[in-house]
């Protein structure tokens, strides 16, 4: 069956893909990227053209739909889709105690920290990376995972009570490999919510 993700950014089309060739390779996926919905929705949120866009987009897609978008998760949530990041809320509520939320956009805070306190999540240090994102912007992978990683870093190093560390957007998943010894768990979104679209 197929299954149908909306993207803000063209990145996540070859990271779902491989996602998907190592948990269901027989898995049909449609991707919709639209870098416009994401600006659109940092500079007003309640935009009603973005709101009719996303229902039409829902509406025609084929099978469940998936949207990668942190910041638009909420509304897509609202309209029908899976939103990428509540399968890893939803983890770290089982594991519970003082969780690091890390962020890059400042548009993904409230949307994510609203989820995970949803989740029954009480103590959360919210952990704004704002030096990362131009480095995604600019394509550079490598230093985006560099800042993201030692951003964290440096928060553990202070806040040592830390049980669990979530990387709020899809995107920030490229830091994993550098957080490997970081002492606790850290989460990402990309895996959880594919595992979540195909089950489902």
């Amino acid at each position: 069956m197929r299954a149908t993700l909306l993207h803000t950014a063209e990145v996540h089309v070859a990271r779902f893909d491989a996602l998907r060739d190592l948990l269901a390779p027989r898995q049909q996926l449609t991707h919709i990227v639209r870098p416009d919905w994401l600006q659109t929705a940092r500079d007003n949120p309640q935009d009603h053209a973005l709101t009719a866009e996303l229902i039409e987009a829902i509406a025609a897609a084929e099978g469940r739909v998936l949207c990668t978008c942190s910041t638009l998760g909420p509304l897509a949530a609202t309209l029908g889709a899976l939103r990428i990041d509540a399968p890893m809320m939803a983890r770290a509520a089982q594991i519970g105690g003082r969780i690091c939320l890390a962020y890059c956009l400042h548009s993904t805070a409230q949307p994510s920290q609203a989820l995970l306190q949803s989740a029954g999540v009480e103590t959360i240090d919210m952990l704004h990376l704002p030096n990362a994102w131009p480095a995604f912007e600019d394509g550079d992978q490598s230093r985006f995972a560099s800042v993201i990683a030692e951003g964290i870093c440096r928060h553990l190093n202070h806040a040592r009570d830390t049980n669990v560390v979530l990387l709020a957007q899809a995107s920030m998943d490229v830091a994993l490999p550098l957080l490997r010894d970081a002492g606790v768990p850290v989460l990402a979104s990309p895996e959880l919510a594919m595992r979540a679209l195909i089950d489902g």
